[in-house]
């Protein structure tokens, strides 16, 4: 029983349902880059994850005092007691340096170096950042940007092609409609907790309206990522775009549905599923058709 909860401390502390979808977009840039998946992404893979661990792990430790007072987030190993920040700290220590040597080991400076862009843009602006400023997704989302260019670049790739560029900035854009779904959900514990909100500058309503904006935004993105050579396919061609119908029209019932916060969460796991169909959908354009 004791090792499993130590497991289950250490992989809430690293949040690995997020850090496991770095590990994906890290997949489908070394994929785009390289046209098929051999044992070499193995270590880029590994890599990326503990740094993306590392970096969670700080996280907790950074905002500890704010999660003891949300209740979504107070049974967090920090503020519960299950863990010292000390001990989380030294725990983060050896998750980053783990990453560090992996990926400059596996693809050399340009990875480790997108890789610690990431690491210090997560911990060392966004997260500060969003306890002063409620755009601060805005910015932050950078960080969703990088880890498909560090499969790019650990493939061979350069960082100055157009493919990677409209990839990253899918993410880049998607991430931010991303944030605002979860924001409005968990708007009260945002609040209790001190944290700025968008509500503060705009009113719900304006929000969904925003947040709809964006979403349609992503839409449009993912449909012209093959201008961008990005999939060639024509069945791809064809699954982004009913991909899009599809998140157009949950963007849609979901700002008609302003009062309802089961909507809300519906938007948000869908979007989210999107993010999933698009990595699928370029995939298999690279290993498949």
């Amino acid at each position: 029983m004791r090792v499993k909860r130590t497991i289950a401390i250490a992989l809430e502390l690293a949040k690995i349902r997020i850090t496991t979808v770095v590990m994906i977009t890290t997949l489908l840039g070394y994929l785009l880059a390289k046209g098929s998946v051999d044992l070499a992404i193995i270590p880029v893979l590994l890599g990326t994850l503990f740094l993306a661990c590392g970096s969670a792990v700080f996280n907790h430790v950074q905002e500890r005092r704010t999660d003891a007072l949300m209740p979504r987030t107070r049974k967090r190993p920090i503020p519960s007691g299950a863990i010292s920040p000390r001990s989380a700290v030294i725990f983060g220590m050896l998750l980053t340096l783990a990453g560090s040597v992996t990926l400059v080991a596996a693809s050399g400076l340009a990875a480790l170096a997108l890789g610690v862009l990431a690491f210090l843009w997560y911990n060392g602006v966004y997260t500060p950042l969003k306890r002063r400023h409620p755009m601060a997704v805005i910015p932050g989302s950078l960080i969703g940007a990088i880890p498909p260019a560090i499969g790019w670049v650990a493939a061979g790739g350069s960082l100055l092609d157009e493919k990677i560029l409209a990839v990253s900035f899918f993410f880049f854009v998607w991430q931010i409609p991303h944030f605002w779904l979860l924001m409005l959900f968990f708007e009260k514990d945002y609040r209790q907790a001190g944290f700025p909100t968008m509500q503060s500058i705009f009113s719900r309503d304006q929000i969904l309206r925003i947040t709809f904006i964006w979403m349609m935004g992503v839409c449009v993105l993912s449909i012209g990522l093959p201008l961008f050579g990005v999939a060639e396919s024509f069945l791809i061609h064809l699954g982004l775009v009913l991909s899009a119908i599809w998140l157009s029209w949950n963007a849609f019932r979901f700002v008609m549905s302003s009062k309802s916060d089961l909507k809300l969460m519906y938007a948000f796991k869908g979007i989210n599923r999107f993010a999933l169909l698009l990595v699928i959908l370029l995939s298999l354009d690279q290993l498949v058709v």
